[in-house]
């Protein structure tokens, strides 16, 4: 019995090990200051291979240990972004920055908790993430099966903050600020003073379409997109997609949002209806993946949202 009980637990940590190495080889490391990187992941859904690590990342090295923007989607996945932190330095995970409630945001915060890190977030963040864990436990199990999340367990910040939180880790400088709900209710973004260097959350995404859910704003997005943009980063770290320009984050998130509310808007004075949302033409936009799938879901939400205001 107990030689059979060993071996179930020896195939079970191999399982889990294969498992954390496989979801690091579909992360991308960039280097964007000599103490500043992302680690971007897949575009796509969440899925088994990726541990719900289908967003980008960040982590700031300082002579003090190291501090993680986002912790990743379940504990496997907080384990895959410690093996790609591990490629750079050795220094320990001191501090993790929850910057919204999206599961990738914060459901790998134990992982970091067990090894002393100090977890901060917004308190809105925190109490987005209480109010959807249930919700976002059951979708994961969904896309991934229970198997690949059986070992995260919900740890909220230990640290919270209203509007703004100034950090000083070692030499380095951070500046976290939530500026109004955008993607989910708390999100937030931080601010490399020293380095000119923006992670923005989920408040902007590239390359791929950003979706509005009942829980976004898009009226608030928009503001706290303009907040995030008034710092003039030189290096902008969006929720999903690569380290990029401020001009292309304008592109992909901004130009979206406003154009969305403005065409809404004008169908809606046309005295069009939520059932022909279809005729708006967003084919500028045609180039950002998962387009068809977000576009028509996007404006719908927003024709919602626009009723109410």
């Amino acid at each position: 019995m107990l030689q059979h009980f060993k071996t179930a637990l020896i195939t079970t940590l191999f399982s889990l090990l294969a498992s954390t190495v496989s979801a690091a080889e579909t992360l991308k490391l960039e280097q964007l200051a000599d103490n500043a990187y992302a680690i971007v992941g897949e575009l796509g859904n969440r899925s088994v291979e990726n541990l719900a690590n289908n967003a980008t990342f960040g982590f700031v090295v300082t002579d003090a240990g190291v501090v993680l923007i986002d912790p990743g989607g379940v504990y496997q996945g907080a384990g895959a972004l410690q093996a790609v932190i591990r490629t750079v330095t050795d220094k320990p995970v001191t501090h993790v920055i929850n910057t919204g409630g999206q599961d990738h945001r914060w459901m790998g915060n134990d992982y970091f908790k067990q090894q002393g890190a100090a977890i901060i977030a917004s308190a809105r963040a925190v109490e987005d993430q209480k109010t959807r864990a249930r919700d976002q436990f059951s979708r994961l199990a969904s896309l991934m099966g229970s198997e690949a999340i059986e070992a995260t367990r919900p740890v909220h910040a230990d640290k919270t903050f209203d509007t703004e939180l100034k950090l000083k880790v070692g030499d380095t400088v951070f500046e976290i600020r939530h500026a109004g709900q955008a993607h989910t209710p708390g999100d937030s973004f931080v601010w490399l003073p020293q380095e000119k260097i923006m992670y923005t959350g989920d408040i902007v995404y590239t390359e791929r379409m950003l979706s509005i859910r009942d829980y976004s704003s898009s009226k608030n997005w928009i503001e706290s997109f303009r907040a995030m943009a008034a710092y003039e980063p030189e290096v902008v770290v969006p929720g999903h997609g690569a380290p990029t320009s401020l001009d292309k984050a304008r592109a992909d998130t901004y130009d979206y949002l406003v154009f969305l509310r403005e065409s809404i808007a004008e169908f809606m004075d046309n005295g069009g209806d939520i059932s022909e949302i279809g005729r708006i033409d967003q084919s500028r936009f045609d180039y950002l993946a998962n387009y068809e799938d977000l576009a028509g879901r996007n404006a719908q939400r927003v024709y919602s949202e626009l009723e109410w205001e």
